[in-house]
């Protein structure tokens, strides 16, 4: 109806297949709050999603110029030279809506909030202007549970299946995600 606010999609669940289309569709992402310090998450997210073979750009004015992982450090999503089709926020909840509204300017696709991260204003921006949002998840762990890596820790990932996983070029221990 004319003068209403969109409807915000329930962001409590994602099905596998909103989160597995998100992970298939992306190839560079901005991890904003990034560590070199290496036992800090957003550290071991940035390796990880660096291992499975997505091109990320580490995000932390305290470092910028610096390098985590033979990757630059920019200040802002702004400074970013390329494009960035999805923007990892690991910063508070309260940060995540004038960072949502930065992943807007450059033209991102994806706004995903970290465990513990819910904005619910950022996320009606977002999807008001078209972007896909998730809030409260770990792309890390999401690949991990939907590629079946999770399993191998006897994490319960929700998923049976008697396929056998996809192995990627590299090996046998490296799993992509199924089209299920």
């Amino acid at each position: 109806m004319p003068g209403s606010s969109p409807t915000l999609m329930n962001h409590d669940t994602y099905t596998d297949e909103y989160i597995r289309g998100i992970l298939h569709s992306v190839r560079s992402i901005a991890v904003v709050g990034a560590s070199a310090n290496v036992v800090r998450p957003s550290y071991f997210v940035v390796k990880y999603l660096l291992d499975k073979g997505f091109g990320v750009t580490p995000v932390n004015p305290g470092i910028a110029g610096k390098e985590i992982l033979g990757r630059k450090v920019f200040a802002t999503l702004k400074d970013i030279p390329s494009g960035v089709d999805m923007v990892d926020i690991f910063r508070n909840s309260d940060a995540a809506l004038e960072i949502t509204r930065e992943a807007m300017e450059i033209g991102a696709k994806v706004v995903w909030m970290q465990l513990g991260v819910r904005n619910v204003e950022a996320a009606r921006l977002a999807e008001a202007a078209g972007l896909r949002v998730v809030m409260n998840r770990c792309p890390k762990i999401e690949y991990a549970r939907l590629s079946g890596e999770i399993g191998w820790a006897g994490v319960n990932s929700r998923t049976i299946s008697s396929t056998r996983p996809k192995l990627a070029p590299r090996g046998f221990q490296h799993r992509v995600l199924r089209d299920n």
